[in-house]
Order: structure tokens, then C-alpha cells, then sequence
């Protein structure tokens, strides 16, 4: 178990201690789907500025903030950029965070809370036209650390 960084040498869950390491430059990129009917695809893409779209990247956005209150042992980071992009394609909702920040830990648990969120928010906004959605292919794509 001790090769897990949350749980110790005794099984016992922990934060990691970062205090040592040195701040860098780092960033990470996350993406995530929401699969739905062609139909329901197009009436997401035909709603005006200020839709249902909008509203999932702001609550991407706003829940990458929000992070180390959802995710326990997560650690508050100062995030230095947070975007979150929606696509809509044929039969779904193609969905990419960024998270960026100047820290001595990742922003990759960031990134994936961007794009669930964004992803469950999409749903939410479609639900009741579209019974058979999925959330799918909640994945990381990215993750940069560069030295400042």
C-alpha cells in the first residue's frame, strides 16, 4: 500500500507532504464526453450565447476552484488560469480543462474536477429531453511541470 501517496506505510490515509518540494510551473489538461442523441446534440448547438453551454464552463471553472473542498486530501492551490472548452459534435459534447498554477503539487485532480463538473452540468441542462446520456472518457491528457 505504501506505493499509494494518500495512505501510509500502515494503510492509514494521509495528506502528502509537499512542504520540501520546490514551486513549479505546472499545468494539466483534462477532457471528458457527454454521449447523447443526435437530435439532442443539435439542440444544444442551436441555443443563442449565454446557454446551457455557457453554463457548464463556468461550473467547470468555478468547481476547479473549488477542488480541495470536494476531494479531501486534495491541497488548495493558487490557480494562476483555469479554462474549460465545449464542443458539440455529432452525437455528444466534447468537453477539455486546463488548470495552470505556480505550486509544489499538480493541478491534474483540478483539470478532471473542470471537466466532470462541466460534464454533470451538460447533463443536468439536457436531461430532460435526452433519457440515455452518458458520461464517458473522463480521462488526463496532460501534465507539465516546468522549473521557475
Amino acid at each position: 500500500m505504501s506505493d499509494l501517496s494518500h495512505v501510509d506505510e500502515s494503510g492509514a490515509v494521509r495528506m502528502v507532504d509537499v512542504g520540501g518540494k520546490p514551486l513549479s510551473r505546472r499545468r494539466a489538461v483534462a477532457r471528458a464526453s457527454v454521449r447523447m442523441a443526435a437530435e439532442t446534440a443539435q439542440r444544444l448547438r442551436d441555443l443563442p450565447k449565454g446557454d446551457a453551454l455557457t453554463t457548464a464552463q463556468l461550473a467547470g471553472i468555478m468547481a476547479a476552484k473549488r477542488t480541495s473542498e470536494l476531494i479531501p486530501l486534495c491541497h488548495p492551490l493558487p490557480l494562476s488560469l483555469v479554462e474549460v472548452s465545449l464542443d458539440v459534435v455529432a452525437d455528444g459534447v466534447e468537453i477539455t480543462a486546463a488548470a495552470e498554477t505556480t505550486a509544489q503539487t499538480g493541478v491534474e485532480m483540478e483539470a478532471l474536477t473542470a471537466a466532470s463538473v462541466a460534464a454533470l452540468t451538460v447533463y443536468d441542462m439536457a436531461k430532460a429531453i435526452d433519457k440515455e446520456m452518458v458520461i464517458a472518457e473522463v480521462t488526463l491528457v496532460e501534465k507539465t511541470k516546468a522549473v521557475v
